[in-house]
């Protein structure tokens, strides 16, 4: 809940706290964020929190999605209205803070 009001300010309905949603189109905040402490292919260590996966291609997409290689750290993140925020500026900073706070 602190996290939720630090991020958002208040701002967001708590019923959609939880809701899932679809991802936003060329946004890829998931895919940049967030330390990745596993190996994916072409990053043998895995990926630092603030770097871009080498996996998004020119639209933000990950180029991985629904195959078997796909770290199960990308698979098991589900975007929803906290995460995501209005745009993807909040997105991202939403998720370093997470990142911040959970090392």
């Amino acid at each position: 809940m602190v996290l939720r009001q630090v991020i958002l300010s208040g701002s967001g309905r708590s019923s959609d706290w939880c809701r899932p949603v679809n991802c936003r189109e060329k946004c890829g905040a998931c895919c940049i964020a967030p330390s990745i402490n596993t190996p994916i292919p072409g990053m043998p260590d895995g990926k630092p929190a603030g770097v871009r996966c080498i996996h998004l291609d020119a639209n933000n997409a990950c180029e991985l999605f629904g195959q078997a290689v796909r770290p199960q750290f990308c698979v098991d993140l589900m975007p929803e209205p906290a995460m995501c925020g209005d745009d993807r500026t909040q997105a991202l900073h939403y998720l370093a803070v997470l990142e911040e706070i959970t090392r």
